[in-house]
Formats: C-alpha cells, structure tokens, sequence
C-alpha cells in the first residue's frame, strides 16, 4: 500500500503558496497568547519530550494512518465503490487531521521541507476524497450504497448520535489552519473551507436547514478559529448556532452534553472529552461575541470540575461506561479513566479560562494537569500510548504502540509541539509568566519587543532565572505566577488539602533586590521600567508533600497521596521489589528524602520514606513488616514491565489492604479462550464490594458475543475440591458485559479428559455476589469453567475461587 499511494502522490503532487506565513485576526480575548513560534524551549525537561513528538511520534502517526488503512479510505473515496467494505471507525479521517496539525506546528519550530512535501502528498489524496459540494467524509463516501454503520443512511441524519461528520470537520479546520500558518499554503485551508461551506449551507436557523448539533463536539472551537483566519462571520455564527441549539432538537442526553442549553448547565456530565471540547468552544464563542451567559455558564461547570470531579493527577473522567464525568466526588482509583484526550482538554479549558480571567488559579490546574495526567499518556521515548490513565494498577495498564480508536496517540501528536506557546500571556503593558521551563522568547509588549530567557531545572527544582532585555528602556508590568501549590493550595478548591504541618515560602528578586508586594489574583507583579540585563530571580521552596482528599471521596479516606512540585509521585514495583506497594502503610509523621536519579527514566528525582507493609499469614493472622518505600513521578510510570502501581496510600489502618494468604486458585496456572493481561485478575484475591464495584480489576471476553468461552486452573498439585465461587463482572447499562446464559465445571480426569462435575447446587449467575456451587468431590489437577455468551453481549469475571 506504501507503493501505491506514494505513487499517486508522486504523479499528482502540485503545490501552492502565498510565499509567507499567514496571519490570524485578534482572537478577542481580554488577555492575548504569545504564540510558540515566539518561543524557543531549550528545556532540560521539555526539550527531550519536544524532540521525541518530532522524531518519534509524529512520524509514528503518519506510519501508522499508512498501515492502518486511513490513507486508503481516502483513496476509495476519491473512487467509491458498491464492494468496499467500510471498516474500522468512522472518525479515522482525524487521524490524519491531527497528525497533519502536530507536523504544522513542528515545521514552525524545526523547518523540514522532506516532511512538508509528504504532507502535500497526503492533501492531494485527501482532496481528491472531497466531494463536489464540499462535504469529505470518507466513512460514507467511498461506499455511499453501504457506508459505515454509523453513518445512517443520509448526510447528517445521525450526527447526534455515531456518524461523526461534524467531528471530522472540526480537526480538519484544526489542522488545516495550523498548516496554512506553518506554510502559508492554501491547500489544506481550501479544502477545509469548502467543508465548512457545505456544513453552513445544510445546517442552520434557516427554514430550509436542517436543526443539527454535534455528537461530538470540538468543530465549534474550529469553526471560531476558522473565522478568525478567513474573516467570515458565517464560521462564528455557526459555531454559536450549535451551542445555542444543544438540547432544542429532539436528542436529549447527558453522554453529549444535550441535556439542557449550554447556558442553564452548571455541573460537568457525560463524555469528559466531548465535554471539555464544548466549555473550551464556548469560551471562544464568548471572547468573540461577548456573550456573558456562555461565561457564567463555563465558570459555574469549572467550579464544578475543581471543586468535585478533578483528579488529584490533573484527569477528569472517573467511569469507562461512557468515558464519562461520574457524581460528584466519585474518583475511584484503579477504574479511573482519566482519558488522555480529556487531560488535553482541560488544558484547552483552563487555558481559555485564564486568557478570559487572568486568574492564576487556572493556570494552577493547567500545571497539574500538564506535568501528571497528561504526559503520563505518552511513553518518554514518544513511541506508546495511554489511553485511560489510571492513578492504580496491578499490571493490566500497559501503554500501547496504537490503538484501534487512535484519537489519544494522534491528539498527542498535535499538543506536544504546541507547548511552548502556553508559557507567557500579554495584556496591555502586562507580561505574563504562566509557566516554568528554560526558553528564549522574543514577546511584543505594548508593540514593543522584549526578549526574554528563561533558566531553570523546574520541576526538578524551584530556582528559576529571568533575563529581561527590551529593545529600549520600557515601563511594563512583569507577572510571575506564583503556583498554588508553593501557596499551600492543591486545588483551586477544598476537594484536596496538604496535611502535613509545611509552610513553604518564595521569594522573588530584581537585580538581587527582594520584591515585596501581595499577590494579586495569584500574580506577583514587578511594575517598573526595565532595561537591558535586568535580570529577575525566583525561587521557590520545594519539599514533599502529604495530600489529603476530601472525605467525601470513598475512594481516598485513609489514604495520603505524595507531591513534589507540581508532580505528583506513585510507589510502583520496581523500586520496591520484596513487598507488595498496594499494601503499604504510610507513618503518620513520614520524613522524606529526596534522592537524584540522573540515569533512571531519563533522570528523575525519586523520593524515598519508611513504612510498613500488612499481610496475613498462612494461619490468618496479622503481620506487620517495616518497608523502605520509594516513589518516582506519576508520568513515568509503566516503563519498565507489569506490574503494581499506586498514588494513594493507607495511612489509616481502616484504608490499608493486608496481603491475603494464597489459596488453591491465586497458585494456579490461568488459561483462557481469550488471552488478555487482564486475566490474573481472576484469582488475585480481590472480591467486589457490590456489582458497581470498578475499584478491582476484571477479565472479560469482549468483543466476544454468543460463544461459548472457557478459562482455566492448572493446579500446582494433584487436589482434591469440592466448590467454586464465582463473581460475575457485568457493566449493564451502558457496557457490553452481562452475567453469561449460563455456565458449567469440568475436571480434568486421568486421561486429560474434561468431565462435568456433579453439581449439588444450581449453577446462578448473580450480579456482585459470589456464585457458589458445591459438587461431589473430585481429585485432579486442573478445573474449567465453560460459559454461554449472552446473544448480544460478552461477560466476564471478577474472581473465580476454588476449594
């Protein structure tokens, strides 16, 4: 297939240009971003993750939209037939979009023609998919006969609920905007407006438009940066028309946010990406057309988020049915989902709610966000992926090379090169520092340039250096974010609090002069007339810290959680190798010690402490062991193998989970039909506390539907038994597991033959309890447990016991 379409490529290839980059109209924020191009991170610790997205991700991407077939959709397209087969999801175009995006941003900052010329090879492909009016959905049109199931049977018609086309839309209009600024090329820009036509002319007030709104929101963000390229007011109409429309057509549901108006909703629901997408649109909708009730609405759902649904790692969705928000204060810890798409997100939302406010505290969760759930999604060399980023594991969270539904790879991809612009603001005779990492940057203030270096090893420390050379002497207003974190706030909000007894202090000086003045809004403002070889020095006091949740958490009563900085730390197994890290108990007055490791995970520091670890003996009694605990940071955890994982730890002995005594099963050798890590879960002595339990992993035999499936025990020896129990796993309504049609035991006789045993009870399949069934002894060394699919649903196990 390489061949193929590079062949196409070769024979098609035409490339325009304005000869100059483009310019963008004023984005109407109060407060306005200093793009990255102005800035140059020479960062000890962003510098490599920068240089990864560009010679690993990125490039990874591409490769991949190539194997996976996303090129080929585009070539069916351009010649659609009755007998292709539409497979696959019917968002795959936005791969291409993203990563074409990511690329656009990288040639900004590390020009590369080769690369550029690849890029306008796969436009011409994605041009000529594009049909006459406009419209570019490849999901449909290469197969209009037989699309994708999905997609319905006419344009449009199931917008609101699979089809996706106004999703494709809008990273199309990401990425062909971001190229147009990279190149000045209209290629990608052309084709983006020409879909956007065709949308506008379909979907609209109008009497003969039709009254859609997104199932899945991020086109009104694009459609705001659409018109702020081209000018065209239609593009903001449209954008705010799908805002205003949410719940006044007949789809009414949380999962999309169409539940009510976007004006009266006040609490964050539904899908945590689909969501984070719309507040962030609706933050452009408001700095565009002033209006405050989409601004009342966005702080009342961002109250919401901090206050209630905010992990402490900086993700935001608690529930995989759904990818969704969960209740408030419901953030479990092993079955958080905290998908990376949904950290970029919030760092989209909070962003945009800085640049509308010019408080600090947004910028407070952006860093959470940013240096823990989000870059945990992405492995340190750039080449494997998260998807759900839990802040617990036993093993089965391993990052991934690709993912079917590829959008966490491929939004990493565009986020990454993007950083650098989120490190300073300007408002006026304001300059903002929002963000910590070495750069130069070259910054207008009041149409004046000022350049500006940045030194620092943050996080790794506190200390940071500021250069400040303006282009003459300049009376300007410098501001220095001071984190909330050196503040002795975890949150913008009650929901996590320092317990320890620290009071950590900053200091700030000009010219080696100390500055005293109170904060405002999280500021320290130095106002004063600089000139060249000013130079300003920051530091912060950085110490471990002891985080407590808010007792309403379940998940996290009892248990203390470590930071350092704006990292949050995690004990995972290989640094603790002779105990079990999800049994540890944390010393009610912990002394900590913090210890370099340059070689370690691309150089870290580690934090090391004294605690205990429980565990039952084999007569079942109580045993304690005193352990030396070592933590590293959260983002570089599953590097080195499976394994157990953990941020929140018992301090109370009422939260610490004793290590049971292995039994017949948690010996056992496992064997399935279907082979997934998730398998030791069933015998790892873990029980479910009701069927809602997702705090404990499981095994399940999706996609698996109407089979018959099996797993297995391998004894270590011959034994004899006599019972089973099972716990059925079944994530009704919203997943696609339920309780099986039924189940059966066999033993393994002398001859290797599987017999049924001779039940003495029935065989139930209840939810959330054990099942147990007692049959007429038997001695072997292996026993199966064999289950009837339902018709339209897999199923799967929380444990299974044997005796």
């Amino acid at each position: 297939m390489r061949k193929s379409i590079f062949a196409i490529c070769s024979a098609l290839l035409l490339i325009t240009s304005t000869g100059g980059k483009a310019q963008t109209k004023h984005s109407g924020y109060p407060i306005t971003p200093v793009p990255f191009t102005s800035v140059k991170v020479e960062d000890t610790f962003w510098k490599q993750r920068l240089e990864a997205s560009r010679k690993v991700t990125i490039p990874l991407a591409f490769s991949k939209c190539e194997e996976t077939g996303r090129y080929t959709n585009f070539v069916r397209a351009a010649n659609p037939s009755d007998s292709y087969k539409v497979e696959g999801y019917p968002f795959d175009d936005t791969d291409v979009y993203k990563t074409i995006e990511g690329a656009a941003y990288s040639l900004q900052t590390f020009p590369n023609k080769k690369l550029e010329h690849y890029i306008d090879s796969i436009l011409i492909i994605v041009g000529k998919a594009q049909e006459p009016d406009g419209y570019l959905y490849t999901a449909r049109t290469m197969n209009p006969k037989h699309p994708h199931e999905w997609a319905g049977s006419e344009r449009w018609v199931q917008e609101e609920e699979l089809s996706h086309e106004l999703y494709d839309l809008g990273h199309m209009i990401e990425g062909a905007v971001a190229y147009y600024q990279a190149t000045g090329k209209h290629n990608f820009l052309d084709i983006a407006i020409k879909y956007a036509d065709c949308v506008c002319r379909a979907i609209g007030p109008n009497e003969n438009q039709l009254k859609v709104v997104p199932g899945h929101q991020i086109a009104e963000m694009a459609l705001c940066k659409l018109y702020l390229t081209t000018g065209e007011r239609k593009y903001l109409d449209e954008a705010k028309f799908f805002l205003d429309m949410r719940a006044k057509t007949s789809h009414h549901d949380e999962y999309n946010q169409t539940h009510k108006p976007v004006i009266e909703q006040d609490e964050a629901v539904g899908h945590a990406v689909r969501a984070g997408y719309m507040y962030s649109g609706m933050a452009d909708v408001a700095a565009l057309t002033s209006d405050t009730a989409y601004i009342h609405a966005i702080d009342r759902i961002w109250d919401n988020i901090v206050s209630k649904k905010f992990y402490l790692t900086g993700g935001v969705g608690s529930t995989a049915s759904g990818e969704a928000f969960g209740r408030n204060y419901e953030l479990p810890n092993m079955s958080a989902y905290c998908e990376t798409c949904a950290a970029i997100a919030q760092v989209y939302l909070n962003y945009r709610l800085f640049l509308l406010h010019g408080e600090s505290k947004y910028y407070d969760a952006l860093e959470r966000t940013l240096y823990n759930g989000l870059i945990s999604g992405v492995s340190l060399d750039g080449g494997r992926f998260f998807y759900p980023n839990p802040l617990k594991s036993m093993g089965q969270h391993q990052r991934e090379p690709w993912f079917g539904c590829a959008c966490c790879p491929s939004n990493i991809c565009r986020f990454i090169p993007s950083l650098p612009g989120y490190i300073y603001a300007v408002k006026d005779a304001s300059l903002y520092v929002n963000l910590f990492m070495s750069n130069e940057s070259d910054i207008k203030v009041m149409g004046k340039n000022v350049h500006l270096t940045q030194s620092t090893l943050y996080p790794s420390n506190g200390d940071v250096k500021i250069s400040v050379t303006p282009k003459s002497a300049q009376q300007f207003t410098l501001k220095i974010r001071i984190p909330g974190w050196v503040r002795n706030e975890v949150v913008p909000s009650d929901l996590y609090n320092y317990n320890d007894e620290l009071d950590l202090k900053y200091t700030v000086k000009v010219n080696g002069i100390a500055v005293s003045k109170p904060l405002k809004d999280g500021y320290c403002s130095i106002d004063r007339k600089w000139k060249k070889g000013d130079k300003v020095e920051i530091h912060f006091d950085m110490e471990p810290r002891t985080v407590k949740a808010n007792n309403h958490v379940e998940a996290d009563r009892g248990r203390v959680a470590i930071e350092r900085g704006p990292l949050v730390y995690c004990a995972e197994w290989p640094d603790n190798k002779g105990f079990n890290v999800l049994n540890v108990l944390i010393n009610h007055n912990p002394k900590f010690e913090v210890v370099s490791a340059p070689n370690l995970l691309y150089g870290i520091n580690e934090i090391k402490t004294k605690a205990q670890t429980l565990n039952y003996d084999i007569e079942g009694r109580l045993q304690t062991k005193d352990v030396d605990l070592t933590l590293i940071p959260y983002y570089a955890w599953a590097h080195r193998g499976a394994g157990n994982m953990d941020i929140w730890m018992a301090q109370d002995l009422s939260a610490v989970s004793p290590s049971m005594p292995e039994t017949l099963a948690s010996k056992s050798k496992i064997d399935a039909s279907l082979k997934t890590a998730s398998l030791s879960a069933i015998n790892d002595r873990l029980l479910p506390a009701d069927e809602n339990d997702r705090s404990i992993p499981y095994y399940h035999w999706w996609p698996k539907k109407d089979t018959t499936e099996w797993i297995s025990y391998q004894f270590p020896t011959s034994s004899t038994i006599s019972s089973s129990t099972v716990y059925w796993f079944d994530d009704s309504p919203w997943g696609g597991c339920r309780v099986p049609e039924s189940w059966k035991l066999y033993y393994k006789d002398p001859q290797s033959n599987w017999v049924p045993v001779e039940n003495i009870d029935n065989y139930s399949t209840k939810k959330g309890v054990g099942n147990l069934v007692r049959f007429k002894p038997v001695t072997t060394d292996a026993l199966k447990l064999e289950v009837q699919l339902p018709k339209d649903n897999s199923a799967g196990i929380y444990e299974w016991n044997v005796k």
